[in-house]
């Protein structure tokens, strides 16, 4: 999901990682510091159109490097969650590091993640801008679930839970969807899905010389 990465509260007070509260944490990830920049996928390929595959196979070399490695491509463009499929590979996983509207910083990763949507017969949906990474620039209004839980397991395949509200909800949302072969842009009415592809022809390249150049320029040391 897009948005960019911003530090509004001191780095070490409101942080949960993997779901469970913690007493300090870094200003970035410590992923990000391991992890190379990948490609991102953009609306039109092929493996963000489809259901991904299950992990079936935790705590390999492979998968820590592809965790790594999506901690950095997401702060490199500027998100605050990016799905496996988005950078090209094949598996239910995403990665996150969101507010939510209590200001709480909820950073992480979950794999194979089942959603469970909260609050709307209470509370109704809530209707908030929404944009991807992977249709870069533009963003559109989108009812969403004004709570929500994911269940899954962590690269090591140690279950996990993790809950939010508010935009962090929007976060797990969206993410989960992408792991099931959905963009947001899906959930939209025809004519809008169509003005929001128009936008982001407008503004992609725009978009990619601003990821690179943060490529170059972010220092995560």
């Amino acid at each position: 999901m897009s948005e960019q990465h911003v530090s509004e509260t001191p780095v070490d007070t409101r942080v949960r990682v993997q779901g469970q509260p913690v007493d300090s944490y870094p200003e970035w990830a410590p992923e990000a510091v391991r992890g190379r920049v990948l490609r991102v996928t953009v609306v039109g390929e092929d493996v963000l159109h489809r259901r991904n595959a299950e992990v079936t196979e935790f705590g390999t070399p492979e998968l820590h490097t592809l965790v790594d490695d999506m901690f950095r491509t997401m702060y490199v463009a500027e998100g605050v969650g990016l799905a496996a499929n988005q950078v090209g590979v094949d598996l239910r996983l995403f990665v996150y590091d969101c507010p939510d509207d209590d200001g709480v910083r909820h950073v992480g990763h979950v794999l194979n993640p089942v959603l469970e949507t909260e609050g709307v017969e209470e509370e109704g949906l809530a209707v908030e801008n929404e944009g991807c990474l992977s249709v870069p620039g533009p963003h559109a209004e989108l009812p969403r679930a004004p709570r929500a839980r994911v269940t899954g397991f962590d690269r090591d395949g140690n279950p996990v839970t993790v809950e939010g509200t508010g935009y962090f909800a929007r976060c797990l949302q969206h993410e989960t969807d992408h792991t099931m072969g959905r963009l947001y842009i899906d959930r939209l009415p025809k004519r809008e899905r169509k003005k929001v592809l128009k936008t982001m022809n407008d503004m992609k390249d725009q978009v990619f010389a601003r990821r690179a150049e943060n490529a170059e320029t972010m220092r995560f040391e």
